[in-house]
């Protein structure tokens, strides 16, 4: 089995066609997912999934991408955690690829905006799902300040050298794979993906962006999350069992670690 530990099955063009998503995510063996939230406004949609459906999660947070979104405080993003379908704080982190051409020094909004996250996570002892593009260094630098480490939680859709993987890796942090693993010309994320050690690795779809070959280039979705594991499997030279029920077992540990979460409990007892 595999869990998809990021996608956004709330958008429009996924929403709409909610139950056959889930009936493909079904027969490709993948049995859960994680809907991750990018703004406030949208936010009642995840959680309206996540409590539709039992082998659905949310999380609650704010893009760094999302310019004129509206900044929670950490005060409101602790009140939402508290419901146990909220599994996690993000997707926060740092972007400046999307913000190319405009001075480093005006992006200020986005590490105040990380910085609440990252506070709101240590408070409701929820993990932090964490983007991270062009921003490496101010990333590692706001999570040590912050102390993200006594949280943990996830490197999202990774794509930084086998460097900055151990520097996440130190403080506490998962590294998620993308389909981005599955393309041709990526060599160097292919073979993070060999090294980073087993117990500390997640697969996603970040759907419906980045489909995975064979599929690349078309809308992603969780059911193509089988072809991210099995390509990854036959990198590490292991059976994509093996590497299913690790990444799902890394899932639960990382996500259903604090008593309170029923729901995501009972489903840990079951595997």
């Amino acid at each position: 089995m595999f869990i998809d530990s990021h996608c956004h099955i709330n958008f429009n063009c996924m929403i709409q066609h909610l139950t056959d998503v889930l009936e493909r995510m079904r027969v490709n063996a993948v049995t859960h997912a994680l809907c991750v939230s990018v703004d406030l406004e949208t936010f009642p949609s995840v959680l309206e999934i996540a409590h539709a459906y039992p082998h659905i999660f949310a999380s609650v947070g704010v893009h760094p991408g999302h310019e004129h979104a509206r900044d929670p405080d950490v005060k409101e993003l602790v009140s939402i955690a508290q419901d146990p379908k909220v599994v996690a704080i993000g997707e926060t982190g740092l972007d400046y690829h999307s913000f190319k051409g405009r001075p480093v020094t005006s992006l200020e909004w986005q590490r105040k905006r990380f910085r609440t996250h990252i506070q709101a996570a240590v408070v409701s002892g929820k993990p932090l799902i964490i983007h991270m593009r062009s921003s490496a260094q101010d990333t590692l630098r706001i999570m040590r300040e912050e102390g993200a480490s006594a949280v943990g939680g996830v490197m999202h859709c990774f794509a930084e050298t086998w460097n900055i993987a151990e520097a996440a890796l130190a403080q506490n942090f998962f590294i998620s794979i993308s389909g981005i693993v599955t393309f041709k010309n990526a060599i160097q994320l292919q073979e993070i993906a060999r090294k980073v050690p087993l117990e500390r690795l997640l697969i996603e779809t970040d759907s419906p962006y980045l489909a995975p070959v064979p599929h690349r280039g078309k809308l992603n979705e969780p059911a193509y999350l089988s072809h991210i594991g099995r390509f990854i499997a036959l990198l590490r030279n292991i059976d994509a069992a093996h590497l299913g029920l690790a990444t799902s077992d890394n899932f639960f540990r990382l996500f259903c670690k604090t008593g309170s979460l029923s729901p995501c409990n009972s489903v840990l007892n079951r595997i």
